[in-house]
């Protein structure tokens, strides 16, 4: 009877359950695209065939590299399970390159004080035949002995105790005050701050360096002494001066203990809008990790001096290449590539982080290009950091005259709309080969100057005319309705940087924009936090790029 029910039970099993279909799939191409199942995180990025994991060769850090793709578990057409197993293969391409990894390590950072590392021996007046080759040196958690702990201990005790004392004395005192206060009819207001008052405030600029410190020296970015980047500017000379920004002046250094050369950008210690300014950078660029954002190396805040340490940048910002006087030809195919660059970038401080990064300075002068030509967004000096899901946040009016979305001047809410409209105008500088700043023909704006071309479908007669027929007409369509429809008047009608994204990857029809360009009308006034902060205008100059 119990065979009976057994073979019973398993042949229902065996006829209820459809037999395993084997799944299948193989990448051999690899793209930053998207849509792509393999999502690259940090300095990971994507070519033609291969991953490369460290974009920036010195730091000692390397990206991330995920693939996720729906897998069906069972197939409602074949009624089929899935059974699947994973196999991966890959190549390790070291490019010729030794497979080791260097880093130096100063140990009076991470070793006791009472530790001493080397040789000590001496010959006298005699000389020794044998020589010391190598040595090496090893340790295990060094532990500081009995006594400095009972001195730690006791040092301990007598702050507390002090505290305490103090403590008594200070509520005495302020009990004294308050009574004497409530007999005069005054009101007496005692003021308890938590360690969440110790938010960024800019009124109290000494806290926040002092915050910045503890922050950093917590991550990545190295503290540099002013002495080293003052050496490495040959103490900030002329000839070193790369260009000179709003807050200050970007220096070309050599730091000849690592081999490497940087930039450094020196804050206008006079400027209390440059300490503004410096906290704002260093405490955003030292959070995010992309491979189309500037990498921050170090930094510095002693002497009154308030420096930051970039990778350097061979090619210089995107304005030199296209105003200059003296650049080269940019080619359209590092044109387009720029523009994708650059929307990846503005796609991950706005969706892809843990909080929406609102640039408010997303301009040609901005844009730093490597040594091949791709992005690197910098100058985060305006950024603010807000929470996904919020539509604007009131800031004050801030960026650069050219650049700056109506709606932005009039009412001074910078929004994700509002950095979506200054990266449609770098579009079309891109494209164009002109400044938006520039008055062109019957006194028109770029904007309006491409639309009309648009409107009278010359879409072509818009691209730089330098480039003669050494383009491509299909990313060139692209280029110029995206850039449009980001730079739309009206707010409610520009896309969201992710549509932009898939436009100009070709993943997207283009829409279908109005012949004419529409003119938006803002009823809203500006509030009293706009009307209290600074205006942080920049004005472009039109004579060349940096």
């Amino acid at each position: 009877m119990n065979a009976f029910l057994h073979i019973s039970l398993l042949l229902s099993l065996m006829l209820i359950t459809p037999p395993s279909n084997p799944l299948t799939f193989r990448i051999s191409r690899f793209s930053s695209s998207p849509s792509s199942p393999v999502v690259l995180e940090g300095d990971a990025q994507a070519s033609v065939g291969e991953l490369e994991l460290n974009s920036v060769n010195y730091l000692c850090r390397v990206g991330h590299v995920i693939y996720k793709r729906t897998i069906p578990l069972y197939d409602k057409f074949s009624h089929k399970n899935a059974d699947f197993t994973t196999h991966f293969t890959f190549t390790l391409d070291t490019q010729n390159r030794s497979r080791s990894l260097s880093y130096r390590i100063n140990l009076r950072e991470v070793l006791p004080p009472f530790v001493t590392v080397g040789i000590t021996a001496a010959t006298g007046p005699y000389v020794e035949r044998h020589t010391l080759q190598s040595w090496e040196f090893s340790s295990t958690s060094l532990d500081i002995v009995d006594e400095e702990k009972d001195r730690e201990v006791n040092s301990r005790i007598g702050l507390v105790t002090g505290l305490s004392l103090s403590g008594f004395v200070v509520i005495i005192c302020v009990c004294l005050i308050a009574i004497c206060e409530s007999s005069s009819g005054k009101k007496v207001e005692i003021e308890v701050k938590t360690d969440e008052d110790n938010k960024i405030n800019y009124s109290d600029d000494t806290d926040n360096l002092r915050s910045i410190s503890d922050h950093l020296d917590r991550t990545w970015p190295r503290r540099f002494s002013y002495q080293e980047l003052s050496s490495a500017t040959q103490e900030f000379s002329d000839e070193n001066k790369l260009g000179e920004g709003g807050f200050g002046g970007v220096y070309k250094g050599r730091l000849f203990s690592w081999d490497l050369t940087v930039a450094v950008k020196r804050f206008s210690s006079a400027s209390k809008q440059g300490k503004k300014e410096y906290i704002t950078e260093v405490k955003t660029i030292s959070m995010v990790r992309h491979r189309n954002l500037v990498q921050l190396i170090g930094w510095c805040h002693e002497r009154g001096e308030f420096l930051l340490v970039y990778e350097f940048m061979p090619n210089g910002s995107l304005d030199y290449h296209l105003f200059g006087k003296k650049h080269k030809l940019l080619e359209w195919g590092s044109r387009y590539r720029i523009a994708v660059g650059l929307a990846s970038a503005l796609l991950y401080l706005h969706e892809e982080w843990e909080q929406c990064v609102l640039h408010r300075d997303i301009k040609s002068s901005n844009i730093m290009l490597d040594s091949e030509f791709n992005v690197k967004l910098g100058d985060f000096g305006l950024a603010r950091l807000m929470a996904h899901g919020l539509g604007h946040q009131t800031t004050g009016l801030a960026g650069t005259l050219g650049y700056l979305a109506p709606e932005y001047v009039s009412t001074g809410r910078a929004s994700k709309e509002s950095d979506v409209y200054s990266f449609g105008i770098v579009l079309l500088e891109i494209v164009t080969g002109k400044k938006s700043v520039r008055t062109l023909g019957r006194g028109k704006s770029l904007l309006e100057w491409v639309w009309d071309f648009y409107g009278e479908e010359g879409i072509i007669s818009a691209v730089d005319e330098k480039l003669g027929m050494n383009l491509n007409a299909e990313q060139a369509e692209r280029l110029v309705t995206v850039g449009l429809w980001c730079a739309h008047p009206d707010r409610t009608l520009r896309p969201s940087i992710r549509q932009a994204v898939r436009a100009l990857n070709f993943e997207a029809d283009l829409p279908r924009l109005p012949n004419r360009m529409p003119v938006a009308v803002y009823c809203e006034t500006p509030s009293h936090s706009i009307s209290s902060g600074e205006a942080l205008i920049t004005v472009t100059s039109l004579e060349s790029g940096r």
